[in-house]
């Protein structure tokens, strides 16, 4: 019984695809392979490095953690800073800050720190506080112009 409900789980998908563009493309970017990054005392991959893009939104902390640990980024060693990307991790931050951070360690796209918006009113405030620096700067330049 369950071999016969897993075709028709993918035979749902097919036909949600085949009538939504969103979906299929949801689909195949979701399949897309990941390049699996290698320990560097060892060589070896480790066994929940996610596969595909998919596998990687489905990562739990528990993996997240392990994958830091592999890879020397958990605990600080002389390894560390010889992989391409490496991080600060912390394990008391959440699921997601974590997933962020080994995204960015494997190299995927959109996992870069985010940058924290300002308001309207601190955006006018450094204006001013630029034009000030502006105005005082051309104060001096008047008055030690013939230096």
């Amino acid at each position: 019984m369950e071999n016969q409900a897993q075709p028709q789980v993918a035979q749902l998908g097919v036909r949600r695809a085949a009538s939504n563009a969103a979906f299929k493309e949801k689909l195949e970017q979701m399949a897309l392979p990941l390049a699996p990054l290698v320990q560097l005392t060892t060589g070896e991959i480790h066994p929940s490095f996610p596969g595909t893009l998919l596998n990687f939104w489905l990562l739990t902390d528990a993996e997240l953690e392990e994958l830091a640990h592999f890879y020397h980024q958990r605990t600080p060693c002389r390894y560390t800073f010889h992989y391409p990307c490496p991080i600060n991790w912390s394990s008391d931050v959440p699921l997601e800050e974590k997933r962020r951070k080994i995204g960015r360690f494997i190299g995927l796209r959109g996992c870069e720190s985010p940058i924290r918006a300002q308001t309207e009113s601190q955006i006018m405030e450094a204006a001013r506080r630029a034009r000030m620096v502006e105005e005082e700067e051309e104060i001096w330049r008047r008055k030690l112009h013939w230096y």
